[in-house]
């Protein structure tokens, strides 16, 4: 299971960036305080930006109970409209996502996106446990970051994935399944929102085990560092092998990033 030890320190966000090109995909972490940090430190910015989300992100924020799933959801949020707004060269308050079509359906319920036919770049957002990652891309893409869980977790959750990943967890020594079971999940979660189906589509339905020939085609899914006790993965259109590079946000970003 590749790590980062330790996370990389956190870089300013530029006020604009270039949007990937080719086969580049631009990766966020965002490392949320804990709830009793100091006060400059446990929110990416001041409650006077928070109307930088839009209606469905703040009534989402208001309804989490625990303080620190709402200070994540916050903070990656409001994290991912200042990266879009840095690419768009916009104000993060000005940026407008919408819904595209469910490809179940056909409501508009899918995920979110940037608008423009074809849109001007793909993003994908995960958060888990004080962590999120964005994955930013000319093409679709998905990211996910999972918490390594306990064995009991792994035990319930395994009669879900398809055959041959149950096989391979089977094979494995009870301390190693935790580990892989979190980097196969990171993996399936990632190429579900590559898609756009999400968990909609049943987990046994894919295989995204460690053998990487028997994986779905024209997607390439790859392991992606990440911090000790987490584990995350992206998936991308197309075959070519991606080229990646994770960068960290810092706690707080300039209000001038949110409003200017």
């Amino acid at each position: 299971m590749p790590v980062l030890e330790p996370l990389p320190e956190p870089v300013p966000v530029p006020e604009s960036l270039p949007v990937p090109g080719g086969r580049r995909v631009d990766l966020w972490l965002v490392r949320c305080p804990e709830p009793d940090a100091p006060p400059d430190a446990r929110v990416l910015a001041g409650p006077d930006v928070l109307d930088v989300l839009d209606a469905a992100e703040r009534k989402r924020a208001a309804a989490l109970r625990r303080p620190a799933d709402r200070a994540l959801y916050v903070a990656s949020h409001l994290a991912l409209r200042t990266l879009l707004g840095a690419y768009l060269r916009l104000p993060a308050r000005e940026v407008v996502l919408v819904r595209e079509p469910c490809p179940g359906c056909g409501g508009p319920h899918g995920r979110p996106a940037v608008p423009g036919t074809p849109p001007p770049l793909h993003f994908s957002l995960s958060h888990s446990h004080g962590l999120a990652l964005i994955g930013v891309a000319a093409v679709p893409v998905g990211v996910d970051v999972q918490r390594v869980p306990g064995l009991g977790t792994v035990d319930a959750c395994a009669p879900s994935l398809h055959p041959a990943e149950r096989a391979e967890l089977d094979r494995l020594p009870p301390g190693a399944r935790p580990g892989a079971f979190a980097q196969l999940w990171a993996r399936k979660e990632a190429y579900l929102k590559g898609i756009g189906t999400g968990l909609a589509r049943p987990a046994s339905a894919d295989y995204l085990g460690a053998g990487t020939r028997s994986r779905p085609p024209g997607w390439t899914v790859a392991d992606v560092p990440a911090p000790p006790g987490h584990t995350a993965a992206l998936a991308v259109l197309g075959t070519a092998p991606p080229v990646t590079a994770v960068r960290r946000l810092p706690a707080r970003l300039p209000p001038s990033h949110l409003t200017d």
